[in-house]
């Protein structure tokens, strides 16, 4: 099962919001309150995690705008896999990762992403961490 993760959720509220902002300080563009919408069906039912199945398309739509606006791939160029290690040590994806990267999906590439970013033992998060910027 596919699922978006709420702090995903929360970065595409934070993104909406400061490229819509409220012109009166309480109202909200539809963006921000389809994916508003999810964020606290998540928080009511203390969830972290809404499947992909469960999002209404406004929500969706506006979470894919948001996730084209992020970077597509963690690679630093420099990959270990190409050597034989299961886990690169430039962007900390699994081989499996690397091969099918260009045929994920976007929640499926979140989902690499978070962990990644989770485990932070990838060179990208320190020795290199000026080439992932």
């Amino acid at each position: 099962m596919q699922a978006i993760h709420i702090t995903d959720i929360e970065a595409a509220i934070n993104w909406w919001r400061e490229r819509s902002p409220s012109p009166d300080g309480v109202t909200a563009c539809e963006q921000v309150l389809a994916l508003a919408e999810v964020y606290a069906l998540l928080v009511y039912h203390r969830e972290t995690e809404c499947a992909e199945a469960d999002i209404p398309d406004a929500a969706m739509d506006a979470w894919l705008i948001w996730y084209d606006s992020t970077p597509d791939a963690p690679c630093i160029a420099i990959c270990s896999t190409s050597q034989g290690d299961a886990l690169c040590k430039g962007c900390g994806r699994t081989f499996e990762e690397v091969q099918h990267w260009p045929v994920m999906t976007p929640i499926e590439k979140r989902v690499t992403w978070r962990r990644i970013c989770l485990e932070a033992t990838a060179w990208r998060f320190n020795r290199y961490a000026e080439r992932a910027r």
